[in-house]
């Protein structure tokens, strides 16, 4: 009986082949569950920003059942919140869920309501801390007292690094107010920096934008100057 040699090199051949076959299937399969990880995580990005200025304690003050008018305008040139700039990528950027100026005429309606000043909402369609203000005569239209906000500057800006990042906030709002014989202005201004590790969550940036804008709104509410102002 003739015995045939046994072919080493097909067999090394064969035993690779098997061998790299759970291996492939098993990379087949990781990658395809890495792909549908990604895939999810992109589909769950959330496209707007959510506003929630969070006043714990109203000011002191008083405005014996007062009421005035309240207008709200927003007259930046852009209207989204953040802008996440990083080297050689396009900014991404976000908008208000809910419009900015409405949120602000909300809080302040109903913060104004617990110091007894009462809001009704204007006739006419709107589109580091500091203050400052500049009083003009004007010819009275009636005895209402009427409020503008004008928010001039709202934005979260996020400089993105390969292990970590930085924010700067800044938000700039004016209030008008006519009392019938007088019209005053006044600036409020707060200015936030921060930063974090590794990438930018949307969840912090909007837990710094609500942090700088419920300061701002907390110095509107405790303004010596609006509350003596008022008739």
């Amino acid at each position: 009986m003739k015995i045939q040699p046994m072919n080493i090199q097909s067999i090394n051949k064969a035993t690779k082949r098997n061998f790299n076959m759970p291996i492939n299937n098993y990379f087949s399969k990781f990658y395809f569950l890495l792909f549908i990880i990604i895939l999810s995580a992109c589909s769950n990005t959330p496209s707007h920003f959510i506003i929630e200025p969070n006043i714990v304690n109203t000011p002191s003050a008083n405005y014996n059942n007062k009421t005035a008018q309240l207008e709200v305008t927003d007259v930046r040139t852009a209207r989204h919140l953040v802008q996440i700039s990083e080297e050689g990528e396009a900014a991404i950027l976000f908008s208000a869920e809910k419009r900015i100026e409405e949120t602000i005429e909300s809080t302040l309606t109903t913060q104004w309501k617990k110091q007894s000043l009462l809001i009704n909402r204007a006739n006419t369609n709107s589109s580091s801390n500091t203050n400052t203000s500049d009083t003009n005569t004007s010819k009275p239209i009636n005895n209402t007292n009427k409020i503008h906000i004008i928010i001039e500057k709202a934005i979260t800006r996020v400089t993105q690094y390969t292990l970590n990042y930085q924010i700067k906030t800044e938000i700039i709002i004016k209030v008008r107010i006519n009392n019938g014989l007088q019209t005053q202005t006044t600036t409020f201004k707060n200015t936030g920096n921060s930063e974090g590790a590794l990438q930018a969550d949307i969840a912090a940036l909007e837990s710094d934008f609500n942090q700088n804008l419920t300061s701002v709104l907390t110095q509107v509410l405790s303004n010596k100057k609006i509350q003596s102002f008022l008739k």
